[in-house]
């Protein structure tokens, strides 16, 4: 046998003081938590409670078997979706390429780990650093929000939990942070990976290893526990994580209620018209695509929110396009698609209204669309019929395209098609992935506050439409994956085209208003801000406070952020920002104000100025069908 190296004695060496050290600590805890502990049974009245919750308990678990057995019998006669684990097996061949490290980093870890053992212990008054805590109690070396609480500084053993928690992931970041010879993209990747995974084992997510859950449990007598159960068995049931009460909003009553009436339909798509609140409204209408990666009425929330309702109220006529939920039936469904939808709803709105054009909107995914729309009518020679062009927050150079860039290789994608046999990808899957970009706001902070402490759901509208998802052709997607944001090819002239034509940005002569959200991770600022080097109208850029959502969804009655204007030339968005103005609030007047200096033309709010009225048949009342669909 071959004698040790010195890192592997000094590992093995550190590794035994730690153990010899961790005996003394836990007869030293023991001492000190057994008068804490309970010495008598719990009363009549609290075994009762906890027999109640716990009698809860099981029948949620024996409703939930019967389900899912049923559920089990269906999916054997027409299976609907691929494995979900897929997702998690694409995250484990990402970490199987970082390194768990070598026996230096080990001998570190445990140098570190006793170290830090040593520290927090010390102020319980165990151990060799044994001091005296202070006023506010014991003081932590690492602080993290989700340990907030007292009750994670109560205890010795909670404090140690926690802080070897947070010691560890450190740890594993920068392991991440320092590979080198990857490329670029596969680091990225891995970065994400390992911060997906040290979130996913904070000790806040688990009951045993969370204080703040253990006493919410006793002072419930196992409510918190049954009606935390409860939760995550109904999301089980549901295929997604619930973040808002599902019972608090209807639509078209208070959510997606601003009046209006559907006017036309196709299989993709409907057209909603929004019944005018002043007696004169600009005499050209504005319609708006919305991303069909979302439901619409993120720009209807409520009244107080809803950037539909406070346009008309400024005196537009809107017009709104409601995407429909893919399906078996719209598994063809390819970008040609929608942008072919996209020029007959403007010919549709300006022959409806007798106008020789309209303003658009386009958010996000659609805004990109928007973009290849007016490139094809640029070239067909009618671009005329687009009055002004606002972006929402759109994409069309992908060279920096945000953190949805990890899921863009040719693993990821494969994954996305087996997921989606019948042609369309659930959007719960397009969720799950969204909600990982932001994991502790928007999953494990949930899981404990959910599950955990088994509290009830808040009634919170961003919150429920976010949870309102929304499938998507497979066919389209994977195109728009690879030949936009992995090939960037929008941007080369005539490289892509749809119905027949060429697309070349550099062909817009319409006016253009570009907003981006300054902390907007999913289309960042700097990939928007590019935009403005393609087009070749008259372009103003604005640049709002927050992010994707937040920095578009902010009325001027909340008073909140903020967002920057600058009237000279920039090169680069860093310039822009050096001479930009910053202004409070919301950017929703300056864009009114840029609207109406396009053409500020009005005409009575007459006709079918007000859809529905006498001679003109309607489908239906706004929201919709279409979007009620699941």
């Amino acid at each position: 046998m071959t004698d040790k190296t010195d890192d592997q004695r000094g590992a093995s060496d550190i590794f035994a003081e730690l153990l010899r050290s961790q005996s003394a600590i836990a007869q030293a805890m023991t001492a000190k938590l057994l008068p804490s502990l309970p010495t008598s049974l719990p009363d009549a009245a609290d075994a009762a409670k906890w027999l109640g919750a716990m009698g809860k308990l099981q029948s949620a678990l024996t409703q939930f078997a019967g389900d899912q057995a049923d559920k089990a019998v269906d999916a054997t006669r027409s299976p609907k979706f691929a494995n979900p684990s897929d997702w998690l097996m694409t995250l484990g061949a990402w970490y199987r390429q970082m390194p768990i490290g070598d026996e230096a980093t080990q001998k570190r870890l445990l140098e570190s780990g006793l170290d830090l053992a040593q520290t927090v212990l010390g102020q319980f008054g165990i151990g060799p650093r044994a001091a005296e805590p202070g006023e506010d109690g014991p003081e932590m070396p690492r602080k993290d929000r989700r340990f907030a609480d007292p009750r994670w500084r109560a205890t010795p053993l909670h404090a140690l939990i926690h802080q070897s928690y947070l010691l560890l992931s450190e740890e594993l970041l920068a392991m991440a942070d320092r590979l080198e010879d990857i490329d670029p993209l596969r680091k990225e990747q891995l970065r994400f990976a390992t911060r997906v995974l040290v979130d996913s084992l904070s000790p806040a997510n688990f009951p045993l290893t969370n204080p703040v859950a253990l006493d919410r449990a006793r002072e419930t007598q196992g409510d918190s526990l049954a009606k935390g159960v409860e939760h995550v068995l109904a999301d089980i049931q549901r295929g997604q994580l619930t973040h808002t009460d599902p019972e608090a909003f209807r639509l078209g009553v208070n959510i997606a209620a601003t009046p209006g009436k559907v006017v036309h339909e196709t299989p993709l798509y409907q057209v909603i018209q929004y019944t005018p609140a002043t007696a004169t409204v600009l005499a050209t209408p504005l319609v708006i695509f919305p991303p069909w990666i979302n439901r619409f009425y993120i720009l209807d929330l409520n009244p107080k929110k809803s950037f539909i309702r406070w346009a008309v109220e400024q005196g537009i006529s809107v017009f709104v396009v409601s995407w429909k939920s893919a399906d078996a039936s719209l598994a063809q469904t390819t970008w040609d698609d929608y942008i072919r939808s996209q020029i007959e709803v403007i010919d549709l709105v300006r022959e409806r209204l007798k106008v020789p054009s309209v303003h658009t909107i386009g958010y996000c995914v659609a805004g990109t669309t928007l973009a290849a729309t007016l490139a094809v009518l640029a070239r067909r020679g009618e671009g005329g019929k687009v009055k002004s062009a606002t972006f929402f927050t759109a994409q069309v150079d992908f060279e920096e395209p945000g953190d949805l860039k990890l899921f863009i290789d040719d693993a990821h994608m494969e994954t996305i098609r087996r997921l989606s046999p019948e042609g369309y990808l659930d959007g719960r899957y397009m969720a799950a992935t969204f909600n990982m970009l932001r994991d502790q706001d928007l999953i494990w902070d949930y899981v404990v506050k959910n599950y955990l402490l088994g509290e009830d759901y808040p009634a919170f509208d961003l919150l429920h439409w976010n949870g309102d998802v929304t499938n998507l052709p497979i066919r389209w997607h994977q195109d728009y994956l690879r030949d936009l944001y992995r090939d960037n090819l929008l941007v080369v002239p005539d490289r892509l085209s749809a119905d027949g034509t060429p697309i070349d940005l550099r062909r817009i002569e319409a006016p253009a208003y570009i907003q981006a959200g300054r902390e907007d991770h999913i289309a960042p600022p700097m990939s928007v801000w590019k935009f403005m080097r393609y087009l070749k109208g008259p372009a103003t850029f604005v640049l709002a406070g927050s992010g994707h959502i937040a920095g578009v969804v902010n009325p001027p009655s909340s008073g909140k952020y903020q967002y920057w204007i600058n009237e000279g030339s920039a090169e680069t968005l860093d310039d822009f920002v050096a001479g930009a103005t910053e202004h409070p609030g919301s950017w929703w007047p300056h864009w009114l104000a840029w609207l109406r200096s396009q053409d500020p033309a009005q005409v009575k709010a007459a006709g079918k100025r007000k859809p529905g009225g006498r001679g003109d048949p309607v489908i239906e009342d706004a929201p919709g069908r279409y979007v009620m669909a699941r």
